[in-house]
């Protein structure tokens, strides 16, 4: 199993989500978050003074999908989220040791 986790422009998240479900992806979690990278951010106008903003509003996402889905699930969020323009975000996969449903007890692909 591994974890996908995908830092995402906020307005792509519906895209994102229902594009994972049409190829059988059942859960996600997402967390509105901040940050930056190349983007670095841009400068604002308020009340007559110019201020920079550092960090942008981003979502992550993050999903937990049998080995045989990774691919296939980095391709639909690459696919879906993608705008072309820069700050589209990252996608980031790591393995996962163990999963447990706390309701029924069932362990591995059966958890997810």
């Amino acid at each position: 199993m591994k974890k996908v986790e995908a830092i995402i422009k906020p307005f792509k998240l519906d895209d994102v989500r229902q594009a994972l479900s049409e190829i059988g992806v059942t859960g996600m979690t997402a967390t509105e978050v901040k940050g930056f990278g190349r983007q670095k951010g841009h400068t604002e106008l308020y009340r007559g003074a110019e201020y920079v903003i550092d960090f942008l509003p981003k979502v992550k996402i993050e999903v937990v999908v049998a080995d045989e889905l990774v691919d296939q699930s980095l391709e639909t969020i690459t696919s879906a989220a993608r705008t072309g323009k820069i700050g589209d975000g990252k996608i980031f996969v790591t393995d996962v040791q163990r999963v447990i449903r706390i309701r029924t007890s069932e362990e591995g692909n059966e958890a997810i």
